[in-house]
Order: structure tokens, then C-alpha cells, then sequence
């Protein structure tokens, strides 16, 4: 009976506010919508556009980056709302804990963990392809065994991968403010990148690309092509471009006054990424025959040398490797201080929890890249990228969930915010709905890792629960 009552007792939101008293809030508007757009407009905003536009929608790509893109603002919505009232480090894991319980709780902050992680070694791989494609035409290479995840090419270990994690982290360590400016800078110049690409490539768009817009739907090896099955395909692959926004209310317990930051950054840097998502993807289906891109890695980069214009790819590409590193930030970021939020619980071990001499989480940072460096320079990690968009958007289900629980304690033993969410108690439901339908578009092998994720986290945390009990029995 203690051990139910303690699973989904919920706890006092004094307690996470003693508990975050220490973290400096140094973070402000601008901050956050540079930590947001530069975990938004990464790795996806180069590659993304040309991969599905060949595997799913042909031409109208655009319309499956819109419609993901309305299921994340209206997710957006909600976080800005939940982040307003309980900025507290964790984001969804501590809302969910104070709103459900610490069960329900744990499992958002499960799915949350298996998003940073497999995030973080998937930017570090991206980052490692880019560079070392920079470097091969001046005959700089590596040989396969460093250049590649164990097992894969005659891989052994993708080293760049693991420098790139270090380096971040060591950035990460001297302080998020420190770390804002660097990342400020970084994501004007990627957006700089983005435009001169989108300039250039307007110059060599041919009309003629564009039809069909909608392609005749049909069933490919990839899944769904073409009409409202293929944008509806592609809209739960390109969703995965959208969850950087986790990122920024991961962030809320450094944030200076987080009833105004919170919402702007959120909604800002949400609304700057789908803007430029889309002004990529209608220009580079429009340089070229979109079945060009099939199994492409660099759209972006092709498409600029395909077009004559190869000064310019190596401008864009070089400052796309730069800007995956702005990803690598704001995910390593968010990472560590949901680990942080977990050892601070009780969750993990208490020292994971504690804070240095400057009142920053170094020790949950060092777990992070230590795991991350593990999966992203040694172990293939194809399959699991897919857990990360699923287990995201079980995650927010529980957070658009947890909304109606939220509403019912505004006001009384949580503040009043800021910013709500509009047309309550609709709003909700259909964001429900949508992130549900958004899920159910992913392949049933991304769905079946799901559950086995869920299955282990749930193990993991029975555990945690006996190993307690004992230890209050003694």
C-alpha cells in the first residue's frame, strides 16, 4: 500500500522549487529562441526535405512539414502554458510528476531520456558525415575505422562523433550563459546559410518540377507515396524536426522571469524553424526532379553543386556542420538536466542530482556524454532513431493529458499563468487526437521498440521501488 501511494502521490510544487533555488536563471527571450531554433533547424532542415519529398510526397513535401508543423504548435501551445506555471528543470518528467504522481512521471521522463540520447548520438553522426564530406575533397580522410559505428564499413568506433559530444560538453560545463553566446552566434550564421542557399537555389528553380504537386498515391517499399497518404506519411517522419522545443522548457528552471520567456521562446523559435522548414523544402523540389534525392544524405549540398554553384554548397555545408553543433547544444543541454532532475528525485543515484561549486549540473552532464558518446560513436543506432520520435509523442500525449489536471489546480495551489491555452476544453482534445493519429503514422517496428523501451523503464523503475522499501525497512 506505501509503495501505490507513493507511486502516484502528488508531491508539492514547493518541494521543486527548494529543490531548482540554486540553478542561476540567466537564460533570456533571445536565448531561448536561439537554443530553440538551433535544435529545430538542424541536422533535418538539410536532409529531411529531399528524403521525404522522394520516399513519400513528391513535390508537395511542404504541405507535410505544414501539417506536422500545426500538431507541434499546437503542442507548443501547451508547453508554453505547463512551462508558465511550473518552470521548474525536467520539463514534462517534473510536470507529470507533480500533476500524475511520480510514476507517470517516470515514464514521460523514460521517453524523454530515450529522445536526448539517440538525439544527441544522431546529430554527433550527422555532424561527423558532414565534416569529413567537407574535408574529402582536399584527400583528408580517416580511415574506416574511425570513421564509422562498430560493425558498419569496418567500422570500430565513428571518432569525430565522439570528439564533437566532448567538446559540447565541455562547453556545456562552463555554464548556460556561457554557452548561450556561443550558440546565439552559431544559429545567426546557420540562418545566414539558409538563406543564401534559398537565394541561390531560386535562381535555378525550374516551374516544370512542381507538377503534379500531389503525385497519384501508391505504396512504395518506403511506405505511402503521393496524395493525402504520402503527406500524411511524411508528416510522422518530418515530425521528429519539430521537438526541439523540449529543449527550451527542459531549460525553464535558468530562465529569467519564465512567465514572459518561456512562451515567446517556445512559440518563437517553433514559428522561425517552420518558416524556414518550408521555404527550403518548396525550393530544393523545385531545383530538381524530386526522385533525385531518392536515398540522398546531402540534398542541400547536391543540389547547389548539381546546379553549378559548388563555392556556395561548400559555404552552406560548412555552416550547416556548424549549425548541427547548435543542436548538439540545446539537446545536451535539455538532456542533462532532465538526468539532474531525476538524480535531484531520488530516481537515480542522489549524486547524479548535485550541484558544483557554480550551481550547474556537471554530474548529470557527465552521464549524459558519456552514454551518448557510447551509442553515437560505437553501436549502430539506425533502429533506434525511430524511438525517438515515438517516445516523444507518448510523451506529449501525457502532457496534453495532463492539461485538464492542470487547469483544475490554477489558481490554487499552482500560479495562474500568463499564457493559456485557447478554446479549452477543445483545444486539448483535438491536440490529442493529432498527436495520436501523428504516432499511429510510424512503422510498426518504431511502435513495437516503443513498447519494449516502456517495458524496461517500467522494470527499472519496480526496482527503484523495492530497492526504497528496503532501504526504509532498515
Amino acid at each position: 500500500m506505501n509503495i501505490l501511494k507513493r507511486m502516484f502521490q502528488r508531491p508539492d510544487v514547493s518541494l521543486f522549487q527548494n529543490k531548482d533555488a540554486h540553478l542561476e536563471r540567466t537564460l533570456r527571450v533571445r536565448d531561448f529562441l536561439a537554443l530553440g531554433v538551433g535544435t529545430i533547424v538542424s541536422t533535418a532542415i538539410f536532409t529531411l526535405p529531399g528524403v521525404v519529398a522522394a520516399d513519400h510526397t513528391g513535390p508537395s513535401v511542404s504541405l507535410s512539414f505544414l501539417v506536422s508543423a500545426i500538431v507541434a504548435a499546437l503542442i507548443a501551445f501547451v508547453y508554453a502554458e505547463m512551462a508558465t506555471v511550473m518552470p521548474f528543470a525536467g520539463s514534462a518528467y517534473t510536470w507529470i510528476s507533480i500533476l500524475f504522481g511520480e510514476f507517470f512521471g517516470w515514464l514521460v521522463g523514460w521517453a524523454l531520456i530515450a529522445e536526448y540520447l539517440i538525439a544527441v548520438a544522431f546529430v554527433a553522426s550527422g555532424f561527423s558525415a558532414n565534416l569529413r564530406g567537407l574535408l574529402n575533397p582536399f584527400d583528408i580522410k580517416l580511415p574506416n575505422s574511425l570513421s564509422n559505428s562498430l560493425g558498419t564499413n569496418g567500422g570500430i568506433v565513428d571518432i569525430i562523433a565522439a570528439i564533437v559530444i566532448v567538446i559540447t560538453a565541455l562547453l556545456l560545463s562552463r555554464g548556460a550563459s556561457e554557452t548561450a553566446r556561443v550558440q546565439n552566434t552559431l544559429v545567426v550564421l546557420k540562418i545566414l546559410a539558409i538563406l543564401l542557399f534559398v537565394v541561390v537555389g531560386l535562381s535555378v528553380v525550374n516551374v516544370g518540377h512542381y507538377v503534379p504537386f500531389i503525385p497519384e498515391y501508391k505504396m512504395t517499399e518506403a511506405g505511402a507515396f503521393g496524395g493525402w497518404q504520402g503527406i500524411y506519411a511524411g508528416s510522422s517522419v518530418i515530425f521528429i524536426s519539430y521537438i526541439g522545443f523540449d529543449s527550451i522548457a527542459a531549460s525553464s528552471g535558468e530562465a529569467i522571469n519564465p512567465q514572459k520567456t518561456m512562451p515567446l521562446g517556445i512559440l518563437g523559435s517553433l514559428i522561425i524553424g517552420v518558416t524556414l522548414f518550408i521555404i527550403v523544402s518548396l525550393v530544393l523540389v523545385g531545383m530538381f526532379d524530386y526522385t533525385a534525392y531518392k536515398d540522398n544524405a546531402e540534398p542541400v549540398g547536391w543540389a547547389l553543386r548539381e546546379s553549378g554553384h559548388g563555392v556556395i554548397s561548400v559555404i552552406v555545408q560548412a555552416v550547416s556542420v556548424l549549425g548541427m553543433f547548435t543542436a548538439l547544444i540545446g539537446m545536451m543541454l535539455a538532456g542533462s538536466r532532465l538526468l539532474y532532475s531525476f538524480g535531484r528525485d531520488g530516481l537515480l543515484p542522489k549524486w547524479i542530482g548535485t550541484l558544483n561549486k557554480k550551481n550547474l549540473p556537471n554530474r548529470a552532464l557527465i552521464v549524459l556524454t558519456i552514454i551518448a558518446v557510447i551509442i553515437g560513436s560505437v553501436f549502430p543506432f539506425g533502429f533506434l532513431a525511430q524511438l525517438m520520435s515515438a517516445g516523444t509523442l507518448v510523451a506529449f500525449m501525457f502532457v496534453v493529458i495532463g492539461l485538464f489536471s492542470l487547469r483544475r489546480r490554477e489558481g490554487k495551489d499552482l500560479p495562474e499563468p500568463s499564457f493559456k491555452l485557447p478554446f479549452y476544453p477543445i483545444t486539448p482534445v483535438l491536440i490529442l487526437i493529432c498527436v495520436f493519429a501523428i504516432f499511429w503514422g510510424l512503422s510498426g517496428q518504431a511502435k513495437f521498440y516503443t513498447l519494449l523501451w516502456f517495458i524496461a523503464g517500467i522494470i527499472f523503475y519496480g526496482f527503484y521501488l523495492i530497492k526504497s522499501s528496503l532501504k526504509k525497512e532498515k
